[in-house]
């Protein structure tokens, strides 16, 4: 099925490759710690899975899709609605009321309208993407055809460390990029978090694999630390000296037969 939010570094593309890697361990659950747009866990449509992210926002809109999410209020790609909207969802986050079933309607609008499908959060945890300007928006207000589909899946706010784990499962790991921008949450990912990332998936005895941009650094790291490398070309271009170029990524392995 396809993902449900336009999601910035969504994971579409590379499910084919993934689904190569994955189907000899089609049986064991799945383990996601950075869930984003849930494009890996569609696509791969394991029996059971594991699903974390920083964002409780986002792991709040998943939770209310499993009960059936119905949006009850009108969706229009216009930018004063839009604002006011914003403004709707920063006050439920100020009085608390961030984690109901109204809080994760308006965040699949904003995420849906936004400028990008970015979702960013300023260090107060409001959240401040400005009015994406789109020609036409599919929106969708009854999600009843994905609630089956994630029902057999758990849906948590966690740091991967904290993610109690048997030994056995598949870890499909992708972090925020090892780039300058890495708000996604209110928490910063940066580049220790990278680090501590790697060495917990280092320590997992069951089947990994980590995606990322290929920095110069990332690939060091993970060499370092004995994973097989792949670099792939991803459907996206970086600027470099006023060129556009296509972005290198990466793909570590570990545990993989």
């Amino acid at each position: 099925m396809k993902p449900l939010l336009k999601w910035a570094g969504g994971k579409r593309w590379l499910v084919p490759t993934l689904q190569d890697i994955w189907q000899p361990y089609a049986e064991r659950k799945l383990i996601e710690p950075f869930v984003g747009g849930m494009a890996v866990a569609l696509g791969l449509n394991p029996q059971q899975a594991v699903l974390s992210d920083a964002n409780e926002h986002l792991i709040n809109f998943y939770q209310q899709v499993q009960q059936g999410l119905k949006v009850k209020f009108r969706l229009k790609n216009d930018r004063e609605y839009y604002y006011k909207m914003r403004t709707k969802f920063n006050t439920l986050i100020s009085k608390s009321k961030h984690l109901t079933q109204d809080a994760a309607s308006i965040f699949y609008f904003l995420v849906r309208t936004g400028y990008n499908g970015l979702c960013r959060f300023n260090s107060s945890g409001e959240f401040n993407v400005p009015f994406g300007q789109h020609n036409k928006i599919n929106y969708k207000t009854d999600f009843v055809d994905y609630q089956e589909v994630l029902q057999s899946w758990e849906f948590k706010t966690l740091d991967f460390q904290s993610m109690r784990l048997q030994g056995d499962e598949f870890i499909y790991a992708d972090p925020p990029y090892d780039v300058e921008f890495t708000r996604y949450s209110v928490k910063d990912f940066v580049w220790q978090d990278q680090v501590r990332l790697a060495e917990w998936l280092c320590l997992h005895p069951g089947p990994v694999v980590a995606s990322n941009q290929a920095t110069d650094r990332i690939v060091r790291l993970y060499t370092k630390l004995g994973f097989k490398i792949i670099l792939l070309s991803a459907p996206r271009s970086i600027a470099c000296n006023g060129d556009r170029q296509p972005a290198q990524e990466i793909l570590a392995l570990r545990g993989i037969n």
